[in-house]
């Protein structure tokens, strides 16, 4: 699998790593949840959920309080994520905003990491990938299900195209309605790891699928949501006891003569 380095942090290797989210409406709730996460000590990465800021659509007040993060987060990765309502999000935004408010993050250069949805417009996708590359910003592409697990086929399928259209990193989060569920996300995600050659995110959220959040390392997901205060998504787990789980769950290589 190919190993995708941001700043410090190597995604692709080793065990999952860690993003807590940030889900603060005020410039101030998100500096000071940032601040919170950073005296944790146990997170890799920050998510910053910019659907829960209440400026997210002023890009002078977006740029100000992503270069405020910068300064608190010192070399930490910063992954910025608008998730639609259709997917999860709190905010509604037509595609022309949602696809101007990427480009406005990319243009200043204030993310390290963007995510983007697959089922967003295609030919605008491919061009918004193309400008965060040629600006050093990764992409992450994400798909999520509320309603349900797609079958292994249908999993697979969405996480090659997000391949085919330039991801740096696939993401896809489901719910699941049964155990057959988790174990057809966990299958998806043995299967693609040895098929495409990006690091990959699965997820099964709410409780039942919580031994997804913390198997990444066997099946092949290389990072994990943990929580320091409000959850962004159903089935995550604090980010203490989450680092915990994974340094014990952790594979150690054993060295051949």
């Amino acid at each position: 699998m190919r190993i995708v380095k941001v700043r410090n942090v190597e995604f692709g290797t080793g065990r999952p790593k860690i993003a807590v989210p940030i889900t603060g409406k005020s410039s101030d709730d998100i500096i000071k949840q940032a601040e919170t996460i950073m005296s944790s000590n146990n997170a890799d990465l920050i998510e910053w959920r910019i659907d829960f800021f209440d400026q997210v659509e002023d890009a002078e007040k977006l740029v100000e309080t992503a270069k405020k993060l910068r300064q608190v987060m010192s070399e930490m990765p910063l992954l910025t994520t608008f998730r639609t309502h259709f997917e999860g999000g709190v905010k509604k935004l037509s595609e022309k905003d949602y696809f101007d408010i990427c480009r406005v993050l990319i243009k200043e250069e204030v993310t390290d990491l963007l995510d983007l949805e697959l089922f967003r417009k295609t030919s605008e996708l491919k061009k918004v990938i193309a400008e965060a590359h040629e600006n050093n910003i990764y992409i992450i592409m994400s798909n999520h299900d509320f309603d349900k697990t797609p079958a292994t086929s249908e999993l697979e399928r969405r996480l090659t195209l997000m391949k085919t259209y330039g991801a740096d990193i696939a993401k896809i989060a489901v719910i699941p309605n049964s155990a057959r569920d988790v174990l057809n996300l966990l299958l998806a995600t043995d299967n693609m790891k040895y098929k495409l050659n990006c690091p990959l995110i699965t997820m099964a959220m709410g409780d039942l699928g919580k031994v997804t959040r913390i198997s990444g390392e066997v099946f092949g997901s290389c990072l994990t949501f943990g929580t320091v205060g409000d959850a962004s998504a159903p089935g995550q787990i604090e980010s203490t006891n989450l680092k915990g789980i994974l340094d014990t769950l952790k594979i150690e290589q054993t060295k051949r003569s």
